[in-house]
Parts: structure tokens; C-alpha cells; sequence
């Protein structure tokens, strides 16, 4: 409906397995490299996503990749494979670091950097990677690759006149969403309020077709069509400076999102949330990164570096949330 279908689809979504092959203790945890806290919570993060971790697991890409150098696919493929494979207590995540430059041209391997900057252009690295060897892919057959078809979804913008109530509609495909916590307490309230039409006035007034004149317009974004993983992050740089927003916003176990979908009708689509990451520090600019992870034998368990611990779900859900992962 109004979008451009794929000419080819680069990965049948059938073959992707959304729950574990195998069930099994936490892997191994993560060096800190010198201020890599914000790459191990994310590498772990990933690592403990089902339909992610069986595709990499399975070899199905090195086997095809045709790749010279750095390949964001192949790096993961044999990082998962290390986590929860080998025997070891402790993994140094050297390849990633190493190969930093390319995953993100703001990182250094010696500096400290934000988890959702990383989980953004790990994301992008993999995609890229997907991509490599198909030259020519229209727009649409982007967004058919694995990582689009686990992490991806779109949404649609409606934007109304308020003037002779005319209505355009655009889409945007999405590997995450971030949402504004300023005023609201809990995740659902924040995405309440990411789908709350917003008035579009004074220099943000848009050119109506139909009027031929500026006008005020309203702007609703809802989600069109969902991922099998939706990744959330919320918002707690405050402004530009760094200041944090530091309050706790509740989130649930279990999720659905169908109250902020374009069709609001239907069964309800239901999530569980499977990994979080969590920022402490007094501002977004210094600080640690820990995350909670769901293991593939269903007990949850705190990971910070090198330590893996196993924990609760009501310490999962008390903690002061940056990064949230729920599965389908």
C-alpha cells in the first residue's frame, strides 16, 4: 500500500529461525580493550539474538562471501561462534576493535564512545556487508536483506492539511527507534507519544499540493509494518552538552505494539524482551555500560566485560534502561 515493492528479495524470510537451535548455558564474557564497555554490551546484545545468532552460526554467509578485507558479516559470524562455542571464560574482542575505522569512522579504539552510536553503525557495517556483491539493488530490494528482515520495519508518516484536510503519506524503513523520555515515565507513554500527531507550524509549515500555499499542517508517524526484533533506544542525552536524563522509565517484559500501529485493528503483536543496556554514570559523556542478556536456555544474566552473572527478571526490570531488545 503506497510502497514500492522489492524486485528481488535477497533473503527469504522463511528461512529465518527465530527461536534457539540449541539451548545452552551464557557464553563467554568480553575484555574491556581500554573503554570498550560500549562495544562489548552491544556485541553481546547481538550475540544473544536468536534468528541473528542461528543465521550466523550456520556459516551461511563466509561460505558465499566474496569479500576482500573488512567484512562486518564475517567478523560477527566468527565472534558469535567464539561467545558460544569455545570453552573459555573470556573472549578479547579483538577483531572488532581492530577493524573499528570501518564500522565507524567517529570511534577509536582508546577512547570511550556511546552503545547506540555503535549498535547504529554496527547495524549499518552488516548491512553494507549484505549488500557487497549485489550491485544495482533498487531501493525496496534493500530492505530484504537478513539484517532488514530481523531488525527492520517501516514507518508511516501521514502528514494532513489543516486547511482543506488534504493527506500525504510517506514511509520510512527503520533498524531502531529513538524516543524522547523528557516527560514520559514509562516506554509505553514514550511511544504513545511517538505516534501523537504533532502540529506542523511557523517554520516548520509545509508546502500543500492541493492549496499551492504554505500551510499548517499535522504530522503523525505510526509503525506501518513491525520487525521480527524491535530495538529501542531511549533518549537520555538531555541536550548537546551531555546532561543526562538519569530517572528510571518503566518497561515491560512483555510488550505489544499494536496500539501504535497505522491499523490499530487486529490481534494483538507481542514482544519479549530478551537484552537491555544500561548507562551509568552522572552524564552521557563519561560512565560504564552493562547490559542484561537472555541466554538461550531462558535465564537471564547481568554481563559487564568479563563477568556474566546470573540474575532475576525483577533486576531486569529495575534497572535505568538506555538500549531495549524485544523479539516477536
Amino acid at each position: 500500500e503506497g510502497m514500492a515493492l522489492p524486485q528481488r528479495i535477497l533473503f527469504p524470510p522463511e528461512e529465518i529461525c527465530t527461536d534457539w537451535q540449541q539451548r545452552q548455558r551464557p557464553g563467554a564474557g568480553l575484555c574491556n580493550l581500554g573503554s570498550t564497555c560500549y562495544i562489548n554490551v552491544i556485541l553481546q546484545c547481538l550475540t544473544y539474538t536468536p534468528p541473528l545468532a542461528n543465521y550466523l552460526l550456520s556459516h551461511d554467509h563466509s561460505q558465499l562471501c566474496h569479500r576482500q578485507g573488512f567484512c562486518m558479516m564475517c567478523i560477527m559470524e566468527e565472534h558469535v561462534r567464539k561467545v558460544l562455542h569455545s570453552s573459555a571464560n573470556v573472549i578479547w574482542p579483538r577483531a572488532v576493535v581492530r577493524d573499528l575505522k570501518f564500522i565507524g569512522e567517529e570511534f577509536e579504539p582508546d577512547m570511550a564512545g556511546d552503545a547506540y552510536e555503535f549498535l547504529r553503525c554496527a547495524l549499518e557495517a552488516m548491512q553494507r556487508a549484505c549488500l557487497s556483491g549485489s550491485s544495482d539493488v533498487d531501493i525496496s530490494s534493500q530492505t530484504t536483506t537478513i539484517i532488514h528482515q530481523i531488525f527492520g520495519g517501516f514507518l508511516k508518516s501521514r502528514v494532513t492539511c489543516l486547511r482543506c484536510q488534504a493527506v500525504s503519506d510517506s514511509y520510512k524503513a527503520f533498524l531502531h527507534v529513538l524516543l524522547d523520555i523528557k516527560a514520559p515515565s514509562s516506554l509505553t507513554k514514550a511511544l504513545e507519544n511517538f505516534v501523537t500527531p504533532k502540529n506542523l507550524d511557523g517554520k516548520y509549515c509545509l508546502k500543500c499540493s492541493k492549496c499551492e500555499k504554505k500551510v499548517t499542517a499535522s504530522k503523525r508517524v505510526t509503525v506501518h509494518s513491525v520487525p521480527k526484533v524491535f530495538t529501542v533506544c531511549l533518549e537520555r542525552a538531555a541536550d548537546h552538552t551531555g546532561r543526562k536524563i538519569s530517572k528510571i522509565v518503566e518497561y515491560p517484559e512483555y510488550l505489544d505494539l499494536r496500539p501504535y500501529m497505522s491499523d490499530t485493528a487486529g490481534e494483538p503483536l507481542l514482544y519479549s524482551l530478551y537484552a537491555l543496556v544500561v548507562h551509568s554514570g552522572d552524564t552521557c559523556l563519561d560512565g560504564h555500560f552493562f547490559c542484561y542478556t537472555k541466554a538461550s536456555n531462558g535465564q537471564w544474566y547481568k554481563m559487564d566485560d568479563e563477568s556474566v552473572d546470573n540474575c532475576g527478571i525483577h533486576a531486569v526490570l529495575r534497572q535505568q534502561a538506555y538500549l531495549l531488545f524485544y523479539a516477536r
